[in-house]
């Protein structure tokens, strides 16, 4: 093994969670920061809740309320042609009748 290649290993380097949690494990780096840990992580907790990394789901229900915005502004475009091909129709009839 080459010695001057490899990063040096820390036996205590400590973690520390965004919830206040911290313990002590190997790495090669001295201190690692993290978002979710064994002690808040819902998996483990037994919560129901969302775990909102840089607003991910604040940015899904977003989408999901233009999507229903673009479909009523869809179907109401969809009933105004409807109506004025029925008024065509209507019309034409009456110019046949006509004749």
């Amino acid at each position: 093994m080459q010695t001057q290649i490899h990063p040096k290993y820390h036996e205590d380097a400590i973690v520390t969670c965004s919830c206040g949690n911290s313990f002590t494990t190997g790495s090669t780096k001295s201190s690692i920061t993290v978002e979710v840990c064994s002690k808040c992580h819902p998996f483990y907790t037994g919560e129901q809740r969302f775990l909102d990394t840089k607003g991910t789901v604040d940015k899904f229900l977003k989408k999901q309320q233009e999507a229903k915005k673009y479909q009523q502004k869809m179907a109401s475009k969809k009933s105004k042609k409807q109506t004025t091909q029925e008024r065509s129709t209507k019309s034409l009839k009456e110019l046949l009748s006509e004749v």
